[in-house]
């Protein structure tokens, strides 16, 4: 009888032991198509609703700014730049509330205005290529603005 209890509690630690694996990592390629899809999920850009600005200070969509290394993402409401790596600019947009969209799915995309050397107008072409490229695949439509 004794034998048999311990061979029940074995049996029931090592049920307990197999089903409490490691916490699984999330899969990137599946983040990303989640973001996609939220993007997705917005109505398409309403150019009615912002082709009368007259300056980008009432933007309120989501604005991209080109760097030489990075991106850029503006919050309209406190003017706070979040730099992102271009790779990150999906998980990103598709991070802010649908309240963030009120154009529909459109973002603002400018380039950074200074600029210290030739070789910082190539990177900022590529990663502009980058960014038109995301977007472009998610369906959101690029409001191209003139740097400052």
């Amino acid at each position: 009888m004794r034998q048999s209890r311990l061979g029940f509690i074995a049996a029931a630690v090592a049920v307990l032991v197999s089903c409490s694996g490691a916490p699984k990592t999330p899969d990137p390629a599946a983040l990303e198509a989640s973001a996609t899809a939220r993007i997705l999920s917005i109505p398409l850009a309403r150019p009615e609703k912002y082709r009368g600005l007259r300056d980008m200070k009432g933007w309120r969509n989501p604005y991209l700014i080109i760097r030489t290394d990075r991106v850029g993402l503006l919050d309209p409401d406190n003017h706070e730049e979040r730099i992102l790596k271009p790779e990150e600019l999906t998980q990103a947009l598709g991070n802010l509330p649908a309240s963030a969209w009120p154009y529909g799915r459109v973002v603002a995309v400018t380039e950074i205005g200074v600029r210290g050397s030739a070789d910082d107008d190539v990177k900022i072409r590529k990663n502009r290529a980058i960014v038109a490229g995301t977007l472009e695949s998610m369906q959101v439509l690029i409001n191209w603005v003139p740097s400052a």
